[in-house]
């Protein structure tokens, strides 16, 4: 790759993981400047950053390599993008960056992609890897965030909070009755988990909280759960099992090709008319088409969407209704866990470009 300098490098990565405060990962990179023998002069491996970066976590990459931040409050163009990552060895992206076969090709001298996100649909995992380029992730830091804000979305949802916050802004809330803004309660009731990993098991492991039962829908990891119970002793069903018994769907599949337009008209139709559908997964995991129509048609009761099919486009229908609750992609939006997500991005560059393997690496 053109380096004179030898870079040393040891990366420690530290991962405490606490029930009641989440995950987080402390990294510190130490590095010893080695020379080659007859160089005269260091060349410092070159990483480009898409998006600012929490305060200080760029350090240890500013103190031995050679950073190009994107230092705007907008997106990075596709084509500034390609233009950019010629001659980089490390690419820190986020998901709405589209790391495709033309930004691969460009970047003929990168060694590894770190994704802030648990998701990479945004990249071309399979050409980066028959390019041998190495793709990582953030999983587990942001495990806690989304599960707090999954049951956020559930609360608003079912209570109507949202709905009723638009009421009184507009001026329209004139009297209080018996039946007025009526919602559901979650006791008694059953919350179907359709992919019970990370997420979709902390999401569940707090429905106890609210009196309710759960069911899950997907894969399950076998060398650790029944084909009939995960280990945690909830029941796993078919997904049309549990779109028509359950009283919350809630989504946490990654997006692909099989789950692209998993809930669509048919299974919107399956579910209860006093369900509710709760997406912090990926956008096009639903037909928003689709759902449009369920709610419009009151075929089922209501919707929570922090994740959306075309973002940061919403689905136009979807204004017009008041069973909808509508957030813009806020799953792991705090301060510790964007930060945390950002760590680990940063630590899975210092170790592979200092010779090490990634810390949390992608399958291709």
């Amino acid at each position: 790759k053109g380096v004179q300098q030898r870079l040393l490098c040891t990366v420690e990565a530290h991962r405490s993981t606490q029930l009641s405060s989440g995950s987080s990962i402390k990294s510190t990179v130490r590095c010893d400047r080695g020379m080659a023998t007859g160089a005269s002069e260091a060349v410092r491996p070159k990483v480009l950053v898409t998006r600012r970066l929490p305060a200080g976590v760029l350090e240890p990459l500013t103190r031995f390599f050679d950073v190009d931040l994107f230092d705007e409050s907008g997106d990075m163009t596709a084509k500034e993008l390609t233009r950019r990552v010629g001659g980089v060895a490390g690419l820190v992206c986020v998901v709405t960056d589209s790391i495709d076969r033309e930004v691969l090709d460009a970047g003929e001298d990168l060694q590894i992609i770190a994704n802030i996100a648990v998701g990479y649909d945004n990249i071309d995992v399979s050409y980066a890897a028959s390019r041998g380029v190495v793709v990582s992730n953030t999983p587990d830091v942001l495990t806690e965030a989304v599960a707090e804000l999954t049951w956020g979305l559930i609360l608003s949802v079912t209570r109507r909070l949202a709905e009723g916050d638009r009421l009184i802004r507009a001026g329209r809330w004139t009297r209080w009755s018996l039946e007025f803004m009526l919602g559901t309660e979650l006791r008694g009731k059953r919350l179907g988990i359709v992919g019970p990993g990370r997420i979709g098991t902390a999401v569940a492991k707090r429905a106890a909280v609210f009196g309710m039962e759960v069911a899950g829908a997907g894969r399950v990891d076998r060398s650790t759960s029944s084909p009939t119970r995960n280990k945690f002793g909830y029941p796993v069903i078919s997904l049309d099992e549990l779109l028509v018994s359950a009283d919350v769907v809630s989504l946490h599949v990654p997006l692909n090709a099989s789950t692209r337009h998993l809930i669509d008209r048919r299974r919107l139709a399956r579910m209860k008319r006093s369900a509710y559908l709760v997406n912090t997964s990926r956008g096009p995991v639903v037909d928003e088409a689709a759902l449009a129509w369920a709610l419009h048609e009151r075929v089922i009761a209501g919707a929570a969407l922090d994740v959306h099919e075309h973002e940061p486009q919403v689905h136009p229908d979807f204004r017009s209704v008041d069973n909808i609750v509508l957030i813009p992609h806020l799953g792991s939006g705090t301060h510790e866990t964007r930060k945390a997500m950002a760590d680990l991005a940063v630590a899975n560059v210092a170790s592979v470009l200092s010779g090490k393997p990634p810390l949390t690496p992608v399958q291709a």
